[in-house]
């Protein structure tokens, strides 16, 4: 099976990074270790290393472009002759749309935030050369600049404008966590069940998943998935499946009190509370929970849609499936292996790999 190698989250408040650098051609092959692309944020720059050796395959993307996490740079197929799903096939990255001539030398600038630029009638020349704009950090720069955006322009998008979906219990947690984070302006809350008009922490309750595509016309693109999917997963996924059907993208948060080294890497859709610990090499995939004070060691892989509980803890190297969760104060020991849909209860402690869909009850030891 080819290897799908994807953008990382280098910043988990900064989905989107420059691609400073491209090392490979499609079709080229590659060994294990050797560097794809280089890739720039605001706060950090990261070479991307091939995981396996293989072909590039489905390169869709160009040195200079904007990129975001969780977007394809490519596969590693194990032979030349592989052919990428047509969905995924070498194309333009809708990501970099088209602009007036060269920005200025030395500017260092991604192609939404100079498209936003031109939007806002900003002079690319009067922008200082210290720093990589992004569409936040171009945000960031206008408002300690005094620079002023026109009503229309703020209409037409916002960057920082997201949507809670979910009013419950993690909806409310997601809430603070946003106004801790400080960098998104957040506009209310959709909940299916509750009525329109009604307000939770202070936000106002949109109405229903019927209100998206709406909202979306209004320049709202950025929502969290506030549906915890505790009792049924299949809820939380379907909402996730909602926000997509109307265009809009889930990035990873985490919270100012957490902390999260530098080599982990965070899909869209994470999300990460107060207290908790995200260790090297630590790979969550989309739609994660890692839930206050919960410790994810060092080179975990988490699949899909997981959901880590308050306390819990994972020993190094630890792999769980997709779907699976693991309840408040479990311990699970180093290199277990979770299976997709696998339910850990409260306090338990797992020696061994658990199987799919399998449940270990609550404060007992696995295997008995």
């Amino acid at each position: 099976m080819p290897t799908t190698v994807t953008i990382p989250l280098l910043n988990p408040n900064e989905p989107e990074a420059l691609l400073a650098a491209l090392y490979v051609q499609e079709g080229q092959q590659v060994s294990q270790g050797d560097l794809l692309c280089t890739l720039e944020t605001t706060k950090s720059t990261a070479d991307l290393p091939a995981e396996t050796g293989g072909y590039v395959t489905g390169l869709r993307l160009e040195s200079g472009q904007s990129v975001r996490a969780g977007e394809l740079f490519c596969y590693l197929a194990e032979t030349p002759g592989w052919t990428p799903p047509a969905e995924v096939a070498p194309a333009a990255s809708a990501a970099s749309p088209e602009t007036g001539g060269p920005p200025p030398e030395g500017l260092r600038i991604t192609h939404p935030a100079r498209a936003l630029a031109e939007q806002l009638g900003i002079e690319l020349g009067g922008l200082p050369h210290d720093r990589l704009f992004t569409e936040a950090a171009l945000r960031a720069w206008l408002e300690q600049s005094g620079g002023e955006q026109s009503p229309a322009s703020s209409a037409a998008f916002d960057a920082t404008a997201i949507l809670v979906y979910g009013g419950g219990g993690h909806g409310k947690a997601l809430i603070d966590l946003l106004r801790a984070l400080g960098v998104y302006r957040l506009m209310g809350v959709i909940d299916d069940g509750i009525p329109q008009g009604e307000t939770i922490l202070g936000m106002p309750v949109l109405g229903g998943a019927d209100r998206l595509p709406e909202l979306y016309t209004q320049g709202v693109r950025l929502a969290v998935n506030a549906v915890g999917g505790i009792g049924n997963l299949g809820v939380r996924i379907q909402v996730f499946e909602n926000l997509a059907r109307a265009g809009f993208a889930c990035p990873a948060l985490v919270h100012p009190r957490a902390f999260i080294e530098p080599s982990a890497q965070l899909s869209p859709g994470v999300q990460v509370f107060p207290q908790a610990y995200v260790g090297s090499e630590a790979r969550l995939g989309f739609g994660c929970i890692v839930n206050s004070g919960a410790i994810v060691s060092h080179e975990c892989q988490l699949g899909d849609y997981t959901n880590i509980s308050p306390g819990a803890i994972l020993a190094g190297q630890v792999q769980v499936g997709t779907g699976a969760l693991v309840g408040m104060g479990a311990t699970v020991n180093l290199r277990v292996r979770l299976g997709a849909g696998a339910r850990i209860g409260n306090g338990s402690t797992v020696k061994e790999d658990v199987p799919e869909k399998s449940i270990v009850r609550a404060g007992s030891t696995w295997p008995a």
